[in-house]
């Protein structure tokens, strides 16, 4: 195991701990050892590590920064899972910046490459973040139609998500859209 892995483990361990600060110290130093091992891709990924601290802490643009840079990487990298996954990390930035039109475009371009790799469950995560979105846009309708089809991804519902399909399909039944019987 590489000194740059145990320093990324230790960074990960130090972010669950709400010692952001000294996570962001350790994925700095992975960063930076990963660099100097040739692992671009690696490096990138404490780039969007370092961005989600700084995004915890309320320090969206520096969070935007890291990680569009990451985005770059992965996107040279012809790697669409962690450029999916970077979309949906900085749809979540754009969402505490305020910008909801490019939360919204980061949101669906992750969904649209989720989907296109068979990622049932990353798809179904990020329409669920777009369908909250709209709710909280005022689009009740087209949020709640986007909210059910993130659901009829996922395999394991909380509580209040099967509440919600639920309802929809109470919704779908007494409008008529509901399946053939």
């Amino acid at each position: 195991m590489s000194t740059a892995h145990e320093l990324q483990e230790q960074g990960v361990k130090l972010f669950q701990q709400k010692d952001f600060e000294a996570a962001a110290r350790l994925f700095q130093q992975a960063r930076d050892g990963y660099t100097a091992d040739g692992q671009s891709d690696m490096a990138a990924e404490m780039q969007v590590n370092i961005g989600l601290v700084h995004r915890t802490l309320g320090e969206n643009q520096q969070a935007l920064d890291m990680m569009q840079a990451a985005l770059v990487t992965f996107q040279e990298m012809q790697d669409a899972l962690r450029t999916a996954q970077v979309f949906g990390n900085i749809g979540g930035v754009y969402v505490a910046l305020g910008d909801k039109e490019q939360a919204y475009n980061c949101y669906r371009q992750a969904a649209d490459i989720f989907e296109e790799l068979g990622q049932q469950k990353l798809y179904g995560e990020t329409m669920l973040a777009m369908a909250d979105l709209q709710v909280r846009d005022g689009k009740f309708f087209s949020g709640a139609a986007t909210y059910e089809v993130g659901l009829e991804q996922l395999d394991e519902l909380s509580a209040s998500q099967k509440v919600i399909k639920g309802l929809l399909g109470i919704r779908n039944k007494l409008s008529g859209g509901g399946k053939p019987k």
